[in-house]
């Protein structure tokens, strides 16, 4: 008997697990170069999807060409251009105002999905959609009227932001112009497979220079986490309730990642938690709760570990 959990569920644990991804991504980056760091967390994430599909499913997953390009885009939008455009963004412009900007991809989301999908804008979709803006760009505003330089270039550095914010919101739409049948593992392993792909000419050169020799164990964690975690546990959660979920929906719920950020900023990296951040994180959850037509009570935290611990036992059985 298949063991699921509502679409609205695997979306926000998937964008909670990306917003633990900002702790480990600062001390990712300081260890190891983007490439160099990104191919590890691609190796790894292959290492356990690959032999899992297999076993699993049997195979590697076969797709015809409008799906195999359509798996490669992921890719190269959610996982290459992603991670360049924001990582290499924040060197030239502030984390306030690339917070702001990044508190836009709900609202991208549902553009795109408008202009491209042909999804209807209802009223209560684009109500939901300005809310969840409004709660993530409140949760950001507060870091950007502290005391901080502009940037080097901070032009620059806010157009790379913005065209990360573009990719990663055509990433996590495309998954519903995959029309053959794909599961979620196979569909992580796919994205995961060409993620190594692209990454890895520069990577392995950077690691021939000696860019792993000064890796701390810190260092390591994290790319492990990065690769095992964000990469292969938030795949599976968020290709699986895609899969079943509107791109209204879908928009909606990447802002949870900004409220899991906060908290597991505060927790580790001692962030001072202010009443503009509670305001924001309660927008974001009633617009969470306006769109997803969630039975609350279902959601009750015993029901969800019960139900996710066994979804986590079938995976792995």
């Amino acid at each position: 008997m298949k063991i699921g959990l509502p679409p609205a569920a695997h979306l926000a644990l998937a964008m909670a697990i990306v917003g633990s991804s900002v702790v480990v991504g600062k001390v990712m980056v300081r260890e190891a170069p983007v490439f160099l760091a990104s191919t590890v967390r691609f190796a790894l994430a292959c290492a356990v999807l690959v032999p899992l599909v297999r076993i699993k499913e049997g195979r590697l997953p076969r797709l015809g060409r409008k799906g195999l390009a359509a798996a490669g885009a992921m890719a190269l939008c959610g996982s290459f251009l992603f991670t360049i455009c924001l990582l290499y963004g924040l060197q030239w412009t502030t984390p306030g105002a690339a917070g702001i900007i990044t508190s836009t991809t709900p609202a991208c989301m549902g553009l795109t999905a408008w202009l491209f999908l042909g999804e209807r804008m209802s009223v209560r979709s684009a109500a939901a959609l300005a809310l969840a803006t409004i709660g993530v760009g409140a949760l950001n505003l507060l870091a950007s009227s502290g005391p901080s330089a502009l940037g080097k270039n901070p032009a620059a550095g806010n157009m790379l932001v913005l065209a990360a914010v573009v990719c990663e919101s055509i990433f996590l739409l495309l998954r519903k112009t995959i029309k053959e049948p794909l599961s979620a593992l196979g569909l992580s392993t796919l994205v995961s497979l060409f993620g190594l792909a692209l990454f890895a000419p520069v990577g392995i050169f950077e690691a021939l220079r000696g860019g792993l020799g000064s890796v701390s164990p810190l260092g390591w964690f994290a790319m492990v986490y990065y690769g095992l975690v964000v990469t292969v546990l938030a795949y599976l959660f968020w290709f699986a309730g895609v899969a079943r979920a509107s791109a209204a929906l879908a928009g909606v719920m990447t802002g949870v990642m900004p409220v899991s950020a906060l908290l597991l900023s505060a927790l580790f990296l001692n962030e001072r938690i202010q009443a503009a951040h509670v305001l924001g994180c309660a927008a974001v959850l009633a617009s969470i709760g306006l769109l997803s037509g969630v039975r609350w009570r279902a959601l009750k935290p015993s029901r969800v570990l019960s139900r996710l611990r066994g979804k986590l036992e079938l995976l792995f059985r």
